[in-house]
């Protein structure tokens, strides 16, 4: 747990590296029609743990990365992120009143707002990759984050999960829509860290297998923590999982079998860290994530 401790510091400085970010980026772009600007700042700027940002930049570091193109992707991952977030809140997916501990942007505003909110975001975070720099490393990373995050990914992986509602999936089918909804975006983070190297394609395939096992185990939390933890402590409504009759590890494998899940996942996760070269900080995020409650 040493590593945990050392990396809890780090994972702060990181979130907030991750704020001065998408602020920065945020303060120098078009961001349209006055109503669309304030809810994209409401829904960007949110608050949240910053953990894709923070592997972009984790991988980063540890391959030397440039301060210029780990930045961009960080940004750009996040706005994926947060776009993905507005839309599954929508009535006609999760249908959800809160998150990151406030109401969501539907609610705030209004379901096409939430839409327009959640294209927009998804725009920005390319544009935000073609600022990565002029050596090709920005099209290969547009080319990471649109698999993590398209159909064959984060989409594909919400299509599974809407489609799982109200039927008693096994744990592979869950385990199906865990790998595309959370884990394809995670592992596309790592990947973006090991392409704002110079010579990190090398290793981008590495740092792929090692997002994809955080991924995993964050998402067995997750599913874990919708059945422990509370509203306070967890920023969105916990029981949705169940109530909406979702297909989630602790449904096919009992509240035991999901934590043991998610140590094996971080299992994984942490040999993969090391082979990768990220050192106490790449297993302490993991222990951190395994660890965590909300």
């Amino acid at each position: 747990m040493t590593a945990g401790r050392e990396a809890g510091p780090w994972l702060e400085a990181s979130r907030q590296w991750a704020e001065d970010a998408l602020a920065e980026f945020l303060g120098r772009v078009d961001l349209g029609p006055p109503a669309l600007e304030e809810a994209l700042r409401y829904a960007l700027l949110g608050g949240g743990k910053r953990i894709r940002p923070a592997l972009v930049r984790l991988v980063s570091d540890a391959l030397g990365g440039d301060e210029r193109a780990t930045a961009s992707a960080a940004v750009a991952v996040e706005c994926i992120h947060t776009y993905s977030l507005v839309h599954d809140d929508l009535p006609c997916m999760d249908d959800d009143d809160l998150r990151r501990g406030r109401p969501t942007v539907h609610r705030v505003y209004d379901e096409a707002t939430a839409v327009l909110v959640g294209d927009a975001l998804q725009a920005l975070a390319f544009e935000a990759l073609a600022e990565a720099g002029d050596d090709g490393r920005g099209a290969r990373m547009a080319l990471a984050l649109a698999r993590g995050a398209g159909p064959a990914g984060m989409v594909g992986g919400q299509v599974l999960d809407l489609a799982g509602e109200g039927r008693d999936l096994d744990a592979d089918a869950v385990r199906a829509i865990h790998t595309a909804k959370t884990a394809a975006l995670l592992g596309a983070s790592a990947e973006l860290g090991a392409l704002a190297a110079p010579r990190g394609a090398e290793r981008a395939e590495e740092a792929l297998a090692f997002g994809l096992a955080l991924g995993m185990c964050f998402q067995a939390m997750d599913d874990v923590l919708d059945v422990t933890g509370d509203a306070a402590t967890l920023g969105k409504t916990p029981g949705k999982d169940a109530g909406a009759k979702k297909g989630t590890l602790v449904a096919a494998l009992g509240l035991e079998g999901a934590q043991a899940e998610a140590n094996r996942r971080a299992t994984e996760a942490r040999d993969l860290a090391t082979s990768l070269g990220l050192g106490g900080l790449g297993t302490g995020l993991v222990d951190l994530l395994l660890a965590r409650n909300s």
